[in-house]
């Protein structure tokens, strides 16, 4: 049986984190006393100006700038309603709208000015409570240990990586940026004195124990720390990065606890609340550098999620500070496939008003390079193009597909207009539904099922854009996300959409999708490295894109099951190809009834060897880019690419 879809309440709950437990708490007699006690009109009128009409007051929306009120509030009904955004509530989600709180907390905050009484916690939900903040106390304990270690001789190489990074000392101070010692009992005896035990501690994931393992350790050791602070900016957890190469993990989180659950927070909320409030938007970059970096060049109102793609709670911490936050990522390839997945993954959840955005930087950047090599304005700028979430999807489905068929033409419409069905909300689900026919009858009415061509005034003008390798896509680093193609090409026949699996690709790429077409289990612990592979080959791509896709939506899926999904998605074909290739099923690790650990060094042996055709091809552009233009920013991509081959054990750095 399907799972029933969350209902409004627990949607609510998620959104703006009203836990089961405490929502429980306040009954409706409880919320109606407090209605009673603070008028609407009172409460609005503190942040907007309001004249009297008739039974109702009248001012201009603070959602939106206008000229003409369209704002109005009822104290009679207790309720506002702003015609020009749709917002509409009563005090409470005046609080959550304006001041970013949660509704526990909105609730916490009325109650206190009406003077009403909140229900006591049961017995159980003190003690909960208790430990809760016992936690805590260490945490901050943790917190002031790692600042002081940065000040001491042992940081030294800490505090020169920092340096080199830009990061100014108030910019340190103001993030509680720190330092872990590589000593393995630094912090547990630091603590220790402090009274604080070994189960302590290790329910807080700061030391490594258990039966097996003779002393406890610390967790994080040589590693530049970052606080991670709850909704309240209380510190609740760490990242760590590592200063020397031969780690495991370049970062390291801590684990879940009774305090931190990774999927549940992002990276520097509590500071971003207010600036993300005061410009009525939140960016959300990939790691705490790029916040930091952000916030440094002046844009404070900057999060990110901690190591994972971002979850449902993640989304709605978001819409607490901002209708519709701008998820920025690389150009590439691999920010490509991450864009599509925020998009999957935020599709169901969109509510009127509140969706995501999607900003693409140029390829081989992060926010951090960006705003030290061109300023803040060139990611202002970045940010100014960030493209509406119905386009990153349609994207996604049209890049490098093959439409030369009437099936597959049908194919592709079945799936555009599936997406939709996935929406709970029925309102934007409507408004979903009409937009993605549109882009079909402007994709096919014209042309009687054809794709279009050169010449005519198609509306749109999607088909430059299914090439994800066109030149004016490439050089402009952004993959062409949303960008109106400048003309068509003379014929689709030259265009990825016609091109054959194998025509461009290597053989190691060939072996790599025929391996996790056999083994799709393999996916799940490699999505970030496959997520990063460019084949060369429009079609390979878009398989290989499709199945991992499919593999992380969370349900176990096995051969028979993707080569379903495929055929429905009109791939099929691209497949076959490589399951007929002799030159190819005839390699033992690659098909289906082989060993899994068979399967699995040899997939992993050929992923490293893409990876370093990967690299050679960064090589080869970056060195021709030197050649024709000597800069500063382009020999220091040389050398980064040079310094990642050496680190990966390759010597031929000829490209």
């Amino acid at each position: 049986m399907a799972k029933p879809p969350p209902t409004p309440q627990i949607i609510w709950r998620r959104a703006f984190g009203c836990g089961t437990n405490i929502a429980m708490r306040y009954s409706d007699q409880l919320l109606d006393d407090i209605r009673a006690r603070i008028r609407v009109s009172e409460l609005v009128g503190r942040k907007v100006g309001l004249k009297r009409k008739g039974r109702e007051f009248a001012g201009l929306s603070p959602f939106n700038q206008e000229k003409t009120p369209s704002f109005f509030v009822n104290d009679e009904k207790q309720f506002y309603h702003c015609f020009s955004s749709g917002k509409h509530g009563d005090i409470f989600k005046w609080m959550m709208e304006m001041e970013g709180l949660s509704f526990p907390e909105a609730v916490e905050r009325l109650a206190g000015e009406a003077g009403v009484e909140l229900p006591k916690a049961t017995p159980q939900e003190v003690e909960r409570e208790k430990k809760r903040a016992g936690l805590i106390d260490v945490m901050e304990m943790a917190d002031q240990f790692f600042r002081e270690q940065l000040d001491k001789p042992v940081a030294r190489e800490a505090r020169a990586y920092l340096e080199r990074r830009g990061l100014k000392a108030e910019t340190i101070a103001e993030f509680g940026i720190g330092y872990a010692p590589g000593d393995r009992q630094a912090l547990r005896k630091y603590l220790a004195l402090r009274d604080i035990t070994d189960g302590q501690m290790a329910e807080a994931g700061l030391i490594i124990s258990g039966e097996d393992i003779r002393e406890p350790y610390d967790r994080f050791r040589d590693r530049i720390m970052f606080p991670i602070g709850d909704v309240r900016g209380r510190t609740i957890a760490f990242g760590g990065r590592a200063l020397s190469a031969d780690v495991p993990a370049k970062y390291l989180n801590s684990p879940d606890t009774p305090l931190f659950h990774k999927g549940s927070i992002v990276y520097n909320f509590a500071r971003a609340r207010k600036p993300a409030f005061d410009a009525q938007a939140v960016l959300v970059a990939e790691g705490y550098m790029d916040v930091i970096a952000l916030a440094q060049a002046g844009l404070p109102h900057a999060v990110a999620p901690l190591g994972t793609a971002l979850t449902e709670d993640q989304i709605g911490l978001l819409w607490r500070l901002a209708p519709e936050p701008v998820l920025c990522f690389d150009g590439d390839r691999a920010g490509q496939a991450a864009a599509y997945r925020a998009a999957e993954r935020a599709l169901p959840v969109l509510t009127p008003g509140h969706s995501v955005r999607f900003a693409f930087l140029p390829d081989g950047k992060d926010p951090d390079d960006l705003v030290k090599t061109q300023g803040v304005e060139a990611m202002r700028d970045v940010i100014s193009q960030a493209q509406p979430l119905y386009k990153v999807l349609w994207e996604k489905e049209v890049t490098g597909r093959r439409l030369d068929t009437p099936e597959q033409r049908a194919a592709f419409q079945r799936q555009v207009r599936s997406m939709p069905r996935q929406i709970r909300d029925d309102t934007v689900r409507e408004h979903y539904a009409q937009t993605f026919e549109e882009q079909l009858k402007t994709l096919f009415g014209g042309q009687q099922g054809r794709l279009p061509q050169r010449g005519g005034a198609q509306r749109g003008g999607w088909d430059n854009r299914f090439d994800r390798s066109s030149d004016r896509n490439r050089s402009r680093g952004r993959g062409g996300f949303g960008r109106p193609a400048l003309g068509a090409t003379p014929s689709l026949k030259r265009s990825s959409l016609a091109r054959a699996v194998g025509s461009t690709a290597s053989r190691a790429h060939q072996l790599l999708v025929l391996t996790v077409l056999n083994h799709p289990w393999l996916v799940e612990d490699h999505v970030e490295a496959l997520a990063g592979i460019s084949t060369s080959d429009a079609s390979l791509d878009s398989l290989l894109n499709e199945i991992i896709d499919v593999a992380t939506q969370g349900d176990h899926l096995d051969r028979t099951a993707l080569h379903t999904h495929l055929e429905t998605h009109g791939l099929s074909h691209v497949a076959h190809r490589l399951l007929s290739d002799p030159t190819l099923t005839t390699v033992t690790f690659t098909g289906g009834e082989a060993d899994p650990a068979v399967a699995e060094a040899g997939f992993e042996a050929t992923l490293k060897e893409c990876a370093a055709d990967g690299l050679k091809a960064d090589l080869q552009r970056a060195q021709a880019d030197f050649e024709m233009d000597p800069s500063e920013e382009n020999g220091a991509r040389l050398l980064q690419i040079k310094r990642m081959m050496l680190e990966q054990g390759h010597h031929d750095l000829t490209g």
